[in-house]
């Protein structure tokens, strides 16, 4: 475990309510971070991530620990409440110097820092993740480069070009028989002026010479 989050101190950060009929509920807004979380941090990170949240009034069959989409939930069940389970597992944490607490809870600050851990307000850590997700989300793949652009360009045009002339012969080779290339003749010309001719033959005169 890398990060460790006081669940409802960060949820209360967010301004994230849920949808639908959980809307505006305890609920709805737990699941709203757990997606936000989920979306915004990447599957390693995510394995590496628990989240703890109180669990005052909390039904009875409700699990200590279940996972979301990699993310590790605990629930404070038997802990007068969140901060508690918190300090535990500062305090049994085996690298602590590679563990980031997410708090604004200055009891919880304090277990981080007497164990040499990382740690930082929940608004900051928001405001930060919410900047690298949306950075990340309007990032578009790079289409083609344009004309004038990089030498790979170039090479990759060039080469499609050869490879198109290539298929023509070959396509030219491979024909059993090839008509031979007709140009369309012009109409006889009128005389240009008196008495004179532009083409002294009359029409079609030798082409039964080019037919044999």
């Amino acid at each position: 475990m890398r990060l460790l989050i006081d669940g409802y101190n960060l949820m209360h950060a967010t301004y994230l309510f849920g949808s639908g009929n959980s809307a505006g509920t305890l609920h709805g807004a737990r699941e709203a971070m757990l997606a936000f979380l989920a979306s915004a941090l990447s599957a390693g990170e995510r394995r590496g991530t628990t989240i703890v949240f109180d669990a005052a009034g909390a039904p009875p069959g409700l699990p200590k620990t279940v996972h979301h989409d990699h993310l590790t939930i605990r629930y404070a069940r038997e802990y007068a409440d969140a901060d508690a389970l918190l300090e535990e597992i500062i305090e049994r944490h085996r690298a602590p110097r590679g563990l980031t607490v997410v708090s604004s809870d200055h009891r919880v600050q304090r277990a981080a820092r007497r164990r040499g851990c990382k740690y930082i307000d929940s608004d900051v850590w928001y405001r930060e993740l919410s900047t690298r997700r949306a950075h990340r989300s309007n990032q578009q793949p790079q289409g083609k480069p344009q004309p004038g652009g990089s030498v790979d360009y170039w090479v990759e045009q060039f080469t499609n070009a050869e490879a198109a002339d290539l298929e023509a012969e070959l396509r030219a080779i491979e024909s059993p028989k090839l008509k031979p290339k007709t140009t369309k003749r012009k109409p006889h010309a009128p005389p240009t002026a008196e008495g004179s001719i532009e083409n002294p033959f009359p029409p079609g005169y030798g082409e039964d010479l080019l037919e044999e």
